[in-house]
């Protein structure tokens, strides 16, 4: 039989699942449909400037997600956001680099977009775009819930009927974000500007965060879920000019470029009860922020709640 576990997305869920599987002697590999690592923990550069686009900042509330961001700290891979209060955690030089630094030592087929996924005679086989299809004995899918409910449905894969259910009515938020380069320093505070209603949700000035060069400023704005949902399919410039003038006494300096990063599944809108979910007659498991709670602690705990569910032991 088959023993290599699929581990589906390479976000924090996924590469924390996989590196404590392989801790415990698992052969694994992980897919991911893009180039990058750490999911929502992402970082684009646009010309000079460099932003974070998704998740601006973590933060660590459980002793145990505490105590692996101390380890993170003194390997120099996150940092206290400068600044800010202490208990918000970025990774250094950007967001992206913690997917990075999990990636070691993991096999990750990049640029790997599934198709579905189909069990038949005890094994897995995963229909991959333009590339060879996969068998595994096991199966994780820790992306975005509509996503891997979507992959499983492809291929005819049927889940108990009151979990389908329960999972079908887990809906995500949207979120798009304006990358906003300035003509000169912004008036943005460094430890950035959090809005409590009206279309825009947060702020933040990259160069001040540290992540993008000195000289024009770098500026994230996310928008609110609610005006997201309605503007999703707008372009950069149609949202510019719906959002900038609302802002421009806080970005304090004139807008010269703008680019736009989409993010359909940004957060979960309600969390499964559970903090992932292992069917061990399927050999199937869901795990994510959908389970674990929608910030990056929580897809984090998920993924280790989903290692000790697989009951896969050190040495095996």
């Amino acid at each position: 039989m088959n023993e290599t576990i699929a581990v589906v997305g390479a976000g924090i869920a996924g590469l924390l699942l996989a590196r404590e599987l392989k801790a415990r002697g698992a052969e694994v590999v992980v897919f991911e449909k893009s180039r990058g690592l750490g999911g929502r923990m992402a970082t684009k550069r646009v010309g000079e400037a460099i932003f974070d686009t998704g998740a601006q900042y973590f933060t660590a509330k459980s002793e145990r997600f505490a105590a692996q961001v101390s380890e993170w700290a003194a390997a120099g891979v996150v940092a206290p956001w400068p600044g800010a209060s202490s208990h918000r955690w970025m990774a250094k030089p950007s967001m992206n680099a913690l997917g990075k630094f999990l990636a070691e030592g993991l096999e990750i087929q990049r640029e790997s977009k599934l198709v579905n996924v189909q069990r038949e005679f005890g094994v897995w086989e995963l229909a991959i775009e333009n590339r060879p299809a996969w068998r595994v004995g096991r199966l994780v899918l820790t992306a975005p819930l509509p996503q891997a409910l979507a992959l499983l449905k492809a291929g005819g894969v049927e889940l108990p009927r009151l979990l389908a259910a329960e999972l079908a009515a887990l809906t995500y938020h949207p979120c798009l974000a304006l990358l906003l380069t300035l003509d000169g320093p912004s008036a943005i505070p460094a430890e950035g500007i959090a809005f409590a209603d009206g279309p825009v949700r947060w702020i933040a000035d990259n160069s001040k965060k540290g992540i993008s060069p000195d000289g024009h400023a770098a500026v994230t704005v996310h928008l609110s879920s609610a005006f997201a949902a309605e503007h999703y399919a707008k372009t950069e410039a149609e949202l510019a000019a719906l959002v900038v003038p609302g802002i421009a006494e806080q970005l304090g300096a004139p807008v010269v470029n703008v680019a736009l990063q989409r993010w359909k599944f940004s957060e979960p809108a309600a969390t499964f009860a559970q903090p992932c979910v292992w069917l061990p007659d399927l050999g199937l498991g869901l795990a994510g922020d959908a389970f674990g709670g929608p910030r990056v602690e929580g897809a984090a705990l998920s993924g280790w709640a989903m290692a000790e569910r697989m009951a896969v032991k050190a040495g095996t």
